[in-house]
């Protein structure tokens, strides 16, 4: 799918290219319009706009192209929100994420490239090869290899950007900056990457796995690689790594992978390659397109905020995490009445262990009930009822513990120039009348 059909009534730059406006075929709307984005521009930009006369009515300027993106033509919720359009970055807002199983439509947005034109994609004949320095019988599946020859699992596994959070950085951390919705919790079907692994024998010299996939840059140049990430191969032979070929009993969109993604639960998102063509089995650490520099790494040793960094780790596992789904943020709640308080809570250790509530700024907390993992990386769902004792305003903070012992912090941990990683606890607003 091209950009042009993503900002609303008119066109877009193609293959990558910037968009500077959208236009406004109806001549009806052209004179209305002009007035009305000319006040809006003026909101974001200030009062002073230079030949403001001069701007052609029914154009959308570039300020404000963001707000045209037509999420229904990408089968997407409109509540969602853009982080950056260069490529399109779209978060989801907190309340849209209180399904048990995250839908399609309300799950975020994040590519490094554009994804594949969907013309040239047919499920029946995509092939996904194996191979390496570390594989003993280098391999080439179809889809329908992998469903025959391998038996199927379906697996709730959360998946999240590793910049989720990055606005709660300060002083501010480069990228798009992201709130909280960068997360979602869909249900995925396909193979655990460990039976392929094995059918095509893993040599002892084996450290990590790289995979390679079919999106295209936004330079347009077909043979620069967007982005060529992986996972050790510890992990890659644990239950929580998968080839999956359907989100939510259906196919993959093509916005998500279609027709075959990695899926590395605990992993930062960018281990969950998209369009799915090869995987090889490195005997070194994968040295891929955004592995290298600082690309996903923090600070091996902490530094001050807005320091300059040292040596630089790869962020591997994401940090315990909570996210409350109801109430919403800013919703007003009757003096007297329990209120019922719930949501998400996931880590990249083994599981959660408890999740706490406060309404006090944090003087006591609450346990909220825990379900249970349904499985490696799973989500877990918890909920409280809590007696807010007046009327007034209140927050309403979410702190989980894991396994390990690790619990989320009150302010964003462990300052990293790329803003990943920031687990600091969730809060929403609440007004009791």
């Amino acid at each position: 799918m091209e950009r042009q059909s993503l900002l609303k009534d008119g066109h877009a730059g193609r293959g990558g290219e910037e968009a500077p406006s959208t236009h406004i075929t109806d001549p009806r709307r052209r004179a209305l319009l002009q007035r009305g984005t000319l006040l809006a521009l003026a909101a974001v930009v200030g009062p002073q706009i230079p030949f403001a006369r001069f701007f052609p009515a029914g154009l959308v300027p570039v300020a404000l192209a963001a707000e045209a993106v037509d999420f229904a033509a990408l089968g997407k919720n409109a509540e969602l929100v853009v982080i950056g359009d260069r490529p399109l970055v779209a978060e989801t807002p907190p309340h849209l994420l209180d399904d048990p199983v995250t839908p399609a439509d309300r799950l975020f947005m994040r590519n490094n490239g554009l994804p594949p034109d969907e013309k040239t994609i047919d499920p029946a004949t995509w092939t996904l090869t194996i191979d390496g320095e570390a594989v003993e019988k280098p391999a080439k599946f179809t889809i329908a290899e992998l469903k025959s020859k391998f038996r199927p699992i379906r697996r709730h596994i959360w998946i999240e950007c590793a910049g989720n959070g990055r606005a709660g950085f300060h002083p501010p951390a480069k990228g798009g900056q992201w709130t909280y919705g960068g997360v979602g919790f869909p249900m995925w079907t396909g193979v655990r990457l460990r039976d392929v692994l094995e059918a095509v024998g893993i040599k002892k010299n084996a450290v990590y796995i790289g995979y390679y996939g079919a999106d295209r840059h936004l330079s347009g140049d077909p043979n620069r690689v967007v982005i060529s990430r992986g996972v050790p191969i510890e992990k890659a032979m644990s239950d929580g790594v998968m080839i999956a070929w359907a989100m939510n009993d259906q196919d993959i969109p093509l916005w998500h992978g279609h027709p075959l993604r990695l899926i590395a639960g605990g992993a930062p998102g960018s281990a969950s390659g998209k369009w799915l063509r090869r995987i090889a089995v490195r005997d070194q650490v994968h040295d891929g397109e955004k592995m290298l520099g600082t690309s996903y790494r923090v600070p091996c040793e902490p530094i001050a905020p807005g320091a300059k960094a040292g040596d630089m780790c790869i962020l591997e596992v994401m940090p315990v995490k909570s996210l409350i789904t109801f109430p919403r943020s800013g919703s007003e709640h009757g003096y007297g009445k329990p209120l019922a308080v719930r949501g998400h809570a996931w880590t990249g250790a083994e599981r959660v262990t408890r999740v706490d509530l406060s309404y006090d700024f944090g003087q006591t907390w609450h346990k909220a009930e825990l379900e249970r993992p349904a499985n490696a990386y799973a989500p877990q769902r918890f909920q409280a009822e809590l007696k807010l004792p007046s009327r007034g305003y209140y927050e309403i903070w979410a702190r989980a513990t894991d396994n390990t012992g690790k619990a989320q912090p009150m302010i964003a941990p462990g300052w990293n120039p790329g803003g990943y990683g920031n687990n600091a606890m969730h809060r929403i607003a609440v007004q009791v009348t």
